[in-house]
Order: structure tokens, then sequence, then C-alpha cells
């Protein structure tokens, strides 16, 4: 019989992500209904000592593949490994971040695994000793309730939504033989290129400063860059941006790019399309800033600003410095 609360934890150059935090808080709510236990899968290069960290948001046991063929990310190595781990232990759920790399692998595991995922959840709950879990649905106009049928039931978490708290288990480390070489891997990383900013992924802010259209021009973000930098936040972009060339495609904010819940998002010159809306209606605090009154971002907004942003944003900057 299927046993245990799993995770896949996520780690990126040796640091634990913080989703990997809030997963092993959600499988820990989860594993408590169910009188079980929480595991976590940890693949890397010299990451073995970073399972007591799971274990104080409530790990039981942290299964390890610590190996150099897993020292960058490759969908046939993780996959390969996570599959094998999962088939030997049979744990009755798996959790995985809705992340770039969450949902990469588990699309792949879904396959090897021959079972169904609810994807892009924002709530879980037990009922009847199944897990279902509430996902946005046409572009965020509505909620569904989903179960999976398969084992082990699996569902990929959205960032940012789940709370990580701390309840200290045991952590235990399990090492596993991954049965993964280089051989095995089809598509070898070449090079990586690294963000040298600092700043944090749009998925993982808790305040992001978010432009559009309204904007006029890749030479006046400077105005919602300073905000960003006195309020501690990652500076996100609408489609109409990033397809004029005035961001990257990573400053992106949108159905077809990051999905973010931040604690607070404000939006500068965005309109509100639907695809926009879709990608941060799960902000906590959402604060509109946009001289056309109808505009539909204040139909979601929980404050509204009515006026010219070249004027308004700079005001906002200033009396944040104050406080800050």
């Amino acid at each position: 019989m299927s046993k245990g609360v799993w995770i896949v934890a996520e780690q990126r150059d040796g640091a634990l992500r913080k989703v990997s935090f809030e997963l092993a808080s959600a499988a820990r709510k989860l594993a408590d209904e169910l009188g079980d236990e929480v595991g976590a899968v940890l693949l890397g290069a010299g990451v073995e000592g970073l399972a007591p960290e799971l274990g104080k948001y409530g790990v039981d046991k942290v299964y390890v593949a610590d190996d150099a063929v897993f020292a960058q990310y490759t969908t046939d190595a993780y996959a390969a490994a996570v599959a094998k781990v999962v088939k030997e232990n049979d744990p009755a759920i798996l959790l995985l971040a809705a992340s770039v790399l969450g949902k990469d692998l588990s699309s792949r595991l879904v396959g090897k695994l021959a079972t169904g995922m609810a994807s892009d959840c924002v709530e879980l709950k037990i009922e009847g000793g199944k897990l279902i879990a509430k996902r946005p649905m046409y572009a965020g106009k509505t909620f569904g309730e989903v179960s999976v049928s398969g084992s082990p039931q699996m569902a990929q978490l959205r960032p940012n939504v789940f709370p990580a708290n701390e309840n200290a288990k045991a952590g235990e480390v399990v090492k596993f033989d991954a049965g993964v070489s280089a051989a095995d891997i089809k598509a070898k990383v070449a090079e990586v290129q690294q963000d040298t900013s600092g700043k944090v992924d749009l998925t993982e802010a808790e305040i992001i400063v978010s432009g559009g259209r309204g904007m006029k021009g890749p030479e006046n973000y400077n105005i919602i860059e300073e905000l960003a930098d006195v309020l501690g936040a990652t500076v996100g972009a609408s489609r109409a941006a990033v397809d004029a060339g005035w961001r990257p495609q990573s400053d992106q904010v949108g159905q077809t790019g990051k999905v973010v819940s931040p604690n607070l998002y404000i939006a500068c010159g965005i309109s509100g399309a639907i695809q926009h809306l879709a990608g941060m209606s799960s902000s906590k605090y959402i604060v509109a800033v946009n001289k056309d009154p109808d505009a539909p971002i204040f139909a979601k907004a929980d404050y509204g600003i009515v006026d010219d942003l070249f004027k308004i944003v700079p005001e906002l900057t200033t009396a944040a410095k104050k406080i800050m």
C-alpha cells in the first residue's frame, strides 16, 4: 500500500530554494492528517549537508543522490533518479514546485510513473484519504478541485502561496543509488549564464513592481527600478513591454510569462489584460497606477490610483524612503 507524502526539493548552487521549504511545510500538514511521514528527494553535487534544513520544516527522511552527474539540472538525469526512488518506495503523494524546473521535471515524471497530476495548485486538502488540489482554470477566471486516481497522486504547488512553517523533524539522510551516468544524459549543459544582478526571482519575490505599455519606453523604467530598490522588490513587466523589447522575457509576468504570488504587486501603466491578470491575480495585495479609470486592472486591485504614473511613482518612492 502506498505510504508517505514526498516532495522533490529544489536547490541552486548548493543552497535550497525557498519553495523547497514551502513544499516541505505543505507536505507536513498533509502527512499529519494522514498519520504519515514526509520524505524529500534531493539531487545535486555536494548537497547532502542540506538535509538538516529540510528537517527543520517537517521532513522525516531525505533521500539523497549526491553525484557530479546532478551538478547541473537536466531533465533526463533528474527524471530518471526521482522516478527510480519513487518506484522503490511507493509514496502516496508526490509534490513539486510549479517553478521552471518543477514544471519541466513533473511533466516527464507523470509519464515515467504512469500517473496524473494537478498543476499550479494554490490549496491542498485531504478528503476520504485522498488528495484534493485546488487550482485556477480558464486564465484564473475560476477555480477547480482536482483529484488524481493514479499513484502517486502528484501536484505542482505555486511558489509563494503556501507558508513555510518550521516544524522540526529528524531530516534523516537516506542515500540511494540513482543508477544514472553521464552516458545516460542526452542533453548536456554547455554553459550557464547567470544573472549577476542579485535580484530575487519573480516567482519567489515578496514584492514586485511591474511596468507595462504606459511606461512609454525602456528609458523610463528607471523610475520603477528606483521604487523597487527602496522596497527591496523585483521588477516585472507586462507582455506588451517585453514584446516591445523594453524588458527581457525573464521579467514577463502573465499566462505566457511567470505566474507570481507576492505579498505586494504594484502595477504601473498596465491595463490588465486577462493574460496578465492570470499571472498575478493571486498576489496578496495589488496596487494599480493607471490614468485610465476604466482599465481592467482596477477590478482586481485592492488599491487604485487614477493618475499619471510619472507623477505618482516618484511620489511613492519618496514616501517609501521615509519609512523604510
